[in-house]
């Protein structure tokens, strides 16, 4: 069955950066469009990015674009997010999702998240 394990996250500073890594099982994870989505506290879920297929290709929500980097290596069917600029506000539970089509911001399955954590 599809399996996502996140890994990374961790408290930091505000300014401080982190890479997050996901790591995908169960599923030919070359054939699909990959994500970051993050749940803050008391909040729904939000796409952050995607990446396609062979990562050539990246889309950011307007709030981590210039911050953030979503990457992916297919040899390790891992996916991976640099945070850079890290604030307060990026608090929140970071979700590596499997996209099924070609709508960046749509998909079927999440793993179970990591915990970012920003304050000083």
């Amino acid at each position: 069955q599809v399996q996502l394990v996140e890994s990374g996250g961790d408290w930091v500073q505000p300014g401080g950066s982190l890479t997050l890594s996901c790591v995908a099982s169960g599923f030919t994870f070359s054939d699909y469009y990959m994500a970051w989505v993050r749940q803050r506290p008391g909040e729904g879920t939000v796409w952050v990015s995607t990446v396609t297929t062979l990562g050539a290709n990246t889309r950011y929500a307007d709030f981590v674009r210039g911050r953030f980097t979503i990457s992916r290596d297919n040899d390790k069917n891992t996916l991976y997010l640099q945070m850079n600029s890290l604030q307060p506000e990026d608090t929140a539970l970071y979700f590596c999702a499997r996209v099924p089509g070609v709508a960046p911001q749509e998909y079927d399955y999440r793993g179970q998240g990591t915990q970012v954590t920003v304050s000083s």
